[in-house]
């Protein structure tokens, strides 16, 4: 009895060590493992919003609910999230979700991870060469706290198990294991995950797991290529959007639509700086009979070689040409007075009659030009009136036998 009690008390003591030691082991470990999983939580949340801020930008900048609805979709999808809201630069919600259920935990995970649940980005959209970017709204996004709670146990877990096999002898032996089957492939993607480019996510370096090709892990690494490959997409789209916004798809320049938003910004900076600030509008003449002549065709590639010719004039940065609609051009010319902007209208009008397009009614294809200069801080002009000064000037210009420029009230 003396001896088996002994050995009882042997093999407790001997229990009893192991758990104090795998105890300490497991609390040490646990505190290190904090600060990573608090430092992988961060640093993960913040890539994945670097990764979709392109997507939701455009969102915002377009006021496009369905596709602010797909950055959230992928926000879930990454899993830990609580809570998504998408505002305009009016703080107007485009799209917002939110776990039907209560994020709750004890008092310690709140301790621990309580601080690090609350993200938030601006949303900058950049306007062009030569604009500045544009706070077109935000962004807010929570974690769910039970989540982060519940990640934390598993790996509590873990460590504490380590410990116990530790203790044991039996942990160098698990260890290498864990590395070499999970550790090393989990490295692998997470390697290549801080590798992607925000820019080009659907081209990130795809590791090959070997043996895991069927398991979770190899799942893992599916389900990230799919999601990756869902943002490409995303920004693709977010291209091909901003594109069809900006661009005429008839001659490749600026449409009118980016026409409004620069000189919107054109005229701020102007006012700002106390410069002058100078409108091109250009028509081309007798177009209708050329269309009526030649056809519609050979008037779209007229329409075309008159916008490279405008552009080859206009290259100065801040300055701005576009089709402002039909065989109508305008142009922005920054820190411009009105005689400088007669000299630039006079090379637009000689590049178009060197372009020597034959016109049935006329020796050539010509074009009527008005022009109208102010600068905001001095000027009585506000911006629509300045515009409205340019569009009669280029009416005169008509009226008084087209192919001039006419930059005083009267004909000329």
């Amino acid at each position: 009895m003396m001896r088996r009690s002994l050995t009882a008390k042997q093999a407790g003591l001997t229990l009893l060590i192991a758990i104090v030691l795998s105890i300490v082991a497991g609390a040490l470990e646990l505190a290190s493992d904090v600060r990573t999983l608090r430092a992988e939580v961060r640093e993960q949340t913040e890539h994945t919003l670097r990764l979709v801020n392109g997507t939701a930008t455009e969102a915002a900048f377009q006021l496009n609910p369905d596709l602010a609805e797909q950055v959230i979709d992928g926000l879930f999808a990454a899993g830990n999230v609580q809570q998504v809201v998408i505002r305009d630069d009016f703080q107007r919600v485009m799209a917002s979700r939110e776990l039907g259920r209560d994020s709750q935990a004890g008092w310690l995970i709140e301790r621990l991870f309580g601080d690090i649940l609350h993200y938030h980005a601006n949303l900058d959209y950049d306007l062009g060469p030569g604009s500045p970017t544009s706070s077109v709204g935000e962004i807010e996004l929570s974690l769910a706290l039970d989540s982060l709670g519940n990640a934390f146990v598993e790996r509590s877990r873990i460590v504490f198990l380590l410990s116990v096999l530790k203790a044991f002898a039996i942990a160098a032996l698990v260890v290498a294991v864990f590395h070499a089957f999970i550790t090393r492939p989990l490295l692998k993607v997470h390697t290549a995950i801080a590798a992607t480019d925000p820019r080009r996510p659907g081209d990130w370096p795809k590791p090959a797991l070997g043996n895991h090709d069927n398991d979770e892990l190899g799942e893992l690494v599916e389900s990230l290529d799919e999601l990756l490959n869902a943002f490409q997409h995303g920004l693709e789209q977010r291209d091909q959007l901003h594109q069809i916004s900006t661009l005429d798809g008839l001659t490749g320049i600026a449409n009118r639509r980016c026409f409004d938003d620069v000189y919107a910004a054109s005229w701020e900076k102007s006012l700002r700086d106390g410069t002058p600030l100078a409108v091109i509008f250009l028509d081309v003449d007798h177009f209708k009979a050329y269309n009526d002549h030649f056809g519609h065709a050979l008037g779209d590639d007229t329409l075309r070689a008159l916008a490279t010719a405008l552009a080859g004039v206009v290259t100065r940065p801040g300055d701005l040409v576009a089709r402002y609609g039909g065989e109508e051009f305008v142009c922005v010319l920054a820190n411009t007075d009105l005689d400088a902007a007669q000299r630039v209208a006079e090379r637009i009008r000689q590049a178009i009659n060197a372009l020597d397009l034959p016109h049935p009614d006329a020796d050539r294809v010509t074009a009527s030009i008005g022009i109208a200069s102010a600068t905001p801080a001095d000027d009585s002009l506000d911006r629509e009136q300045l515009l409205a000064l340019a569009d009669q000037r280029l009416y005169h210009a008509k009226h008084a036998g087209r192919d001039r420029i006419v930059t005083s009230e009267a004909p000329g």
